[in-house]
Parts: structure tokens; C-alpha cells; sequence
């Protein structure tokens, strides 16, 4: 299959020169328009604040005829062999490699992150499909020896067609995340984006294609609430895979349990980040930067509550604060970009309502926490603003209590190790953790007592694909990337074979 390019990928491509015209639902082997004239929802660029393009929900009909199709083609993908899918999963991590720019420049356009992390984003989605292809083959079962020759094994099995529902954070990587474990196992999939990002799932689901994977394999559906819920209630659905926030996470939940669905959750966060008086000092501001900012502080996993040992609370605020002021602000597609733009003005205006709820709880700002226009005329629209580190921060704060989910690093001083854990775990969520300790002895004590599914020890935000995501109370249920990820894609089902008579009670 041909692609159809979204846009020119040219050396030089910049911010606001790229408007999508081209549908972006995409089933039965082709991009498609919704079946009935709809309202069109303006989808925006956010390093301009530009029209990128316009949405058409997916309704009903389209919903069910995406469904029936992957239920076609999961037909005949459960029934090659592990080696024949991981073939044609190689093929998409090659496509993906040798396209990795475009895809990247795409993905900067859709969610305003820098394109040096875009990079990485495309790198981790291609890591994540060539680690499931080489799993692909080695699902296997368990045989049982039982009296009188008499036996039984199980079968690791393919769900059916798994509905897959994107966050806007991290678009063209979540798509991947979600896929390459469940088409691995046999299953197909069809792929909701955030109508926000709604750009470069579609991509990956021409990569799919001409990969050679039966069409429909993965399929993607454009919408917003009504269209994620017309998924989970779908019948030939078998299993819902979301990540988002807390609320729609509850809700996703509830609409499966309707049809007692398997669900994966990967929900939001309020991690703690705990540097003790022993760290070393440069690491740990490299890593409490690495924890708040990334992607504009849009990360589910980030350490905004950052604990710092009182000895060392001076130094550490001055040295954390000297670096967010350094921080390159401006078009995303620079290279020498660090922090590009929020992904839309409601959700600036929220982050920035933050800032204000914590100046009038006694909060300090100590850097940033404002509107940015940047010089290039062209920007002016786009939604930035200076990444904030608030000081003197109470643990009943607004700031300390909800996520955020932007720029924003809350520090907070503690004395002893046995009261920040207490004050760490003080927290509905439970998604990651992490620590700074020179001493062995301590960093795993502290994060055995840390109640979070993601710990870090000496760093902070590192995800590679061979190890399991994922957060503990709500913050989510399931796994996301490493082995244990093919038990949230596959059911096992148990085989009991007699060699003798049966014996009878009757």
C-alpha cells in the first residue's frame, strides 16, 4: 500500500506552514470520511494557535463498520503464527525508523512538544513494536502431567478486537504502546486519538498497512466522549485499553464492566520525588527537571511534589531555579528548543489558574508560572508559558493535591525519611515515585515503602519498553510495555485430555 503523505517534509518546515486536508479516520484499507455530513471540529495547532484541520466524529455507523472490519481481520491475524506477525511487525518498526522525521514534525505540529523529544517519542513507539514482535513468538502454554497417563495444557489466546483510547500527551507513542502487545498476541485493534492530537495515529495505521498486516488490523476512529463510549459498549469489543485522566478512567471502566470487559488503565499522577541530604546534588536537580518538564510538564508519571531535605533545600532552589530560567522557550520545530507549547489554550488557562490558586494559598512563585509570547510573529498565538517552580509549599495546597499537568514543580522541605514517606504516600494516586540517595541501603528501603507502580531510584521519567508501566490505587489498573503486558492482551484457556476410561460416579 502508498502512503498519503500528511504534509511535505522539507528541511526547514516550520510551525503554522502545514494545514491537513486529507481525512483522518482510517479503516478497510483507506482513510475515510465520516459517513454522514457532520459538525466539523477545528483542530489547532498549538506553537501558532492556527486551524491545523477539522475532525469528523465518528458516529455509530462508523464505529460499527471500523469494529466489524477489525473483527474481520483479527479472523485471519489470531491465525498466523507468531513468527508470520512479528515479520510483518518488523517491516512497521523499519517503516517506522526510515520515516522517523517526518513522523516526528507531524507530531510536533499535532501536540507542540519540542522535536527533539518528538524524536524520542518515535523512537520509543519503533522500540515497542520490534520488543512485541520478538514476544510475538514465544507465547506458549504449560503442560500438566496427571495420573494414569492422563494430561492437561493451556493455550494463551488471542481477546478479539481490542479498543484502544489515546491521550493527547503522547500520541504517535501511546498509539504503539497499545498496539504492538495486543497485535503481538493475536488481537486486532481499533484506535481512538484525543480529538486534540487526532494526526499521527492515522499514520501509524498506514505504517500498519503497508507493513503488509491484514486491513482493518489496526484501525483508527476520530471522536471525542461519544465515540469512545460507542467503543466500549460496542459487543465485539473485547477489551478497553485507556489512558487519561482519574474521571474518564471511572467512566471507561464502568461502560466495560457493562459487558465484563477487561480493562488496561493508565490514569493520572501526583508523583513525589524525594532527594535526601546524601544526594548528589547535581543529579538530583537534573532529575527533579527531567521529572517536572518534559513535554511541558504534560506527563502523567511526572514527580511534581518534590521533597528536598532541609539541609540542602537552599542549594537545591537555587541551582533548580538558575536551570527552569534557562530553559529555551519557543518553536517547537527548533532544534535548540527545550519547551514548546501547551496543547491548547483551555488547558494553558487551567495550568495558569494553578499558578494564581497557589499565590493565594501562600506559595511562592520562584520562577516563571506566566503567559510567553515569543518573538517570532508567527508564534504569537501559540500557548506558552515559563516553566514555574514554586517554593514554601504546604502538603494541604492545591498545588500539592491535584495534578497540574503542566510546568509547574512544587517544593516542599522535609527532616526525617520516616515522615516524607508518610507524606509522599499521602495521596489518592499511585502512578510513580522516585528517590536520590547515595545510600544503597536506604534508596530500596524507601521505594519498597513508596505505594506507587513506577519507582525510580537516582532518576526520573526513564520508560524503556522491556519494563512494565503502570501505577498502583487510582492511578490504574493493568500494565503497559514488558513481558508481563501479553496477560492483559491473551486469556488462557485450560485443556484436560484422559487417556483412560472415565470414572464415574453415577
Amino acid at each position: 500500500m502508498s502512503k498519503t503523505p500528511l504534509a511535505p517534509v522539507v528541511r526547514g518546515l516550520s510551525s503554522g506552514s502545514v494545514s491537513i486536508k486529507v481525512p483522518l479516520n482510517f479503516w478497510a484499507g483507506k482513510r475515510r470520511a465520516s459517513h454522514e455530513k457532520c459538525i466539523k471540529e477545528n483542530v489547532y495547532e498549538p506553537a501558532t494557535g492556527k486551524i491545523l484541520c477539522h475532525l469528523e466524529p465518528c458516529d455509530a455507523v462508523d464505529v460499527d463498520q471500523a469494529v466489524k472490519a477489525a473483527k474481520l481481520a483479527f479472523g485471519h491475524w489470531s491465525k498466523m503464527s507468531g513468527m508470520e506477525r512479528a515479520r510483518i511487525m518488523i517491516k512497521a518498526a523499519h517503516i517506522i525508523e526510515s520515516r522517523r522525521e517526518e513522523i516526528a514534525q507531524m507530531e510536533v505540529i499535532d501536540n507542540g512538544k519540542s522535536i527533539t523529544e518528538a524524536r524520542l517519542d518515535v523512537d520509543s513507539a519503533r522500540l515497542c513494536i520490534e520488543y512485541y514482535a520478538g514476544l510475538a513468538n514465544t507465547l506458549a502454554g504449560q503442560h500438566v502431567q496427571l495420573p494414569g497417563g492422563s494430561f492437561a495444557y493451556t493455550r494463551r489466546e488471542p481477546l478479539g478486537v481490542c479498543a484502544g483510547i489515546g491521550a493527547w500527551n503522547y500520541p504517535f507513542q501511546i498509539a504503539a504502546w497499545k498496539s504492538a502487545p495486543a497485535l503481538a498476541c493475536g488481537n486486532s485493534m481499533v484506535f481512538k486519538p484525543s480529538p486534540l492530537t487526532p494526526v499521527t495515529a492515522v499514520m501509524l495505521a498506514e505504517i500498519y498497512a503497508e507493513a503488509g498486516a491484514p486491513e482493518s488490523l489496526f484501525s483508527v476512529v476520530q471522536g471525542g466522549q461519544e465515540t469512545g463510549s460507542l467503543l466500549c459498549h460496542h459487543p465485539d469489543v473485547a477489551k478497553v485499553s485507556f489512558t487519561g485522566s482519574v474521571p474518564t478512567g471511572r467512566k471507561i471502566m464502568e461502560m466495560a464492566s457493562k459487558g465484563v470487559k477487561p480493562v488496561t488503565l493508565e490514569l493520572g499522577g501526583k508523583s513525589p520525588l524525594l532527594i535526601f541530604q546524601d544526594s548528589d546534588l547535581e543529579n538530583a536537580v537534573r532529575g527533579a527537571l527531567m521529572a517536572n518538564f518534559l513535554s511541558q510538564g504534560q506527563v502523567c508519571s511526572n514527580g511534581t511534589r518534590v521533597f528536598v531535605h532541609e539541609n540542602i533545600l537552599p542549594q537545591f532552589l537555587e541551582e533548580v531555579v538558575k536551570r527552569t530560567q534557562r530553559i529555551e522557550i519557543g518553536d517547537p520545530l527548533l532544534d535548540n528548543t527545550r519547551m514548546g507549547a501547551l496543547v491548547s489554550q483551555p488547558h494553558l488557562d487551567k495550568v495558569l489558574s494553578f499558578v494564581d490558586q497557589a499565590k493565594k494559598e501562600g506559595a511562592t512563585v520562584l520562577c516563571g508560572g506566566e503567559p510567553f509570547v515569543p518573538t517570532d510573529p508567527k508564534l504569537r498565538g501559540g500557548y506558552y508559558m515559563t516553566p514555574c517552580v514554586l517554593g514554601e509549599c504546604k502538603d494541604e495546597m492545591t498545588c500539592v493535591r491535584e495534578e497540574i499537568f503542566g510546568p509547574v514543580m512544587s517544593v516542599l522541605s522535609f527532616e526525617t525519611e520516616e515522615e516524607v514517606l508518610q507524606r509522599a504516600n499521602d495521596t489518592t494516586m499511585g502512578l510513580a515515585a522516585g528517590v536520590f540517595t547515595r545510600d544503597v541501603k536506604r534508596a530500596h528501603r524507601v521505594v519498597e515503602n513508596l505505594k506507587a507502580g513506577s519507582c525510580f531510584i537516582n532518576n526520573y521519567n526513564i520508560t524503556p519498553v522491556e519494563v512494565p508501566f503502570g501505577g498502583f490505587k487510582m492511578s490504574g489498573i493493568g500494565r503497559e510495555n514488558g513481558q508481563v503486558t501479553i496477560e492483559y492482551y491473551s486469556q488462557l484457556k485450560t485443556v484436560f485430555v484422559e487417556m483412560g476410561d472415565v470414572d464415574s460416579l453415577f
